[in-house]
């Protein structure tokens, strides 16, 4: 199965060509990878990336099975570019489009089995955090302050460069999704090949705008 993988949750834009052959991860292989680190140019690189990976494969379009992508949480900008992307190549070339969370894709590509903590920029002095043990999710997602943050029996921190070292664990120096975790965290969906669940961004904040304060009469 030949997979578009992409992921702009992150100030990395990711965009992958992965070939998926079940469970194991022998069974995922990388075919190529584009990258960009930049918080403010996710629609402008995106695709372009993604047809360098595809021309680099030797593929075409009209040859991917399938699309995979990160759903964050994420900022609201730069998450909605991957998502509305990943769904206008699904929708234009008929194939499915399957929905992962972004922290579950590094916790994929974190080979332990210590309890892993995983942790990216969520602007606002917060960061967005997911506890793994065994590679499953045990809690989170979720958004708080890092002094707020209980780090739980977690051995182990990955995630945002410049948050890991709020924290005082060993850290695995996976920073962002790369297209073999994204698909990685996709793989229980593409072997049942079930038809996906609609894409839902996991924006996980507070909203911005509040009602103003009554007057003072």
């Amino acid at each position: 199965m030949l997979l578009l993988a992409v992921d702009t949750s992150t100030s990395a834009v990711t965009a992958g060509v992965v070939e998926f052959g079940g469970t194991e991860p022998a069974s995922i292989r990388e075919l190529a990878r584009r990258l960009t680190v930049s918080s403010r140019a996710h629609a402008e690189v995106l695709t372009p990336q993604i047809l360098e990976c595809l021309a680099e494969a030797g593929y075409k379009p009209t040859d991917l099975d399938g699309v995979v992508v990160g759903t964050g949480p994420g900022p609201f900008t730069g998450l909605r570019v991957g998502m509305a992307t990943a769904a206008a190549f699904g929708d234009a070339l008929g194939i499915p489009v399957y929905g992962v969370c972004s922290l579950d894709a590094i916790a994929q590509a974190v080979a332990t089995d210590r309890e892993l903590l995983v942790v990216t920029d969520a602007r606002r002095r917060e960061v967005y955090w997911a506890r793994y043990k065994a590679g499953r999710r045990v809690d989170g997602p979720a958004v708080c302050k890092p002094a707020d943050l209980d780090v739980g029996s977690a051995q182990i921190i990955a995630g945002a460069a410049e948050h890991v070292d709020y924290f005082d664990l060993p850290v695995e120096p996976t920073e962002s999704p790369s297209p073999v975790g994204l698909v990685g965290a996709a793989a229980a969906q593409l072997t049942a090949g079930a038809t996906p669940d609609p894409l839902v961004p996991l924006y996980l904040r507070r909203p911005d705008a509040v009602a103003a304060a009554g007057r003072k009469k």
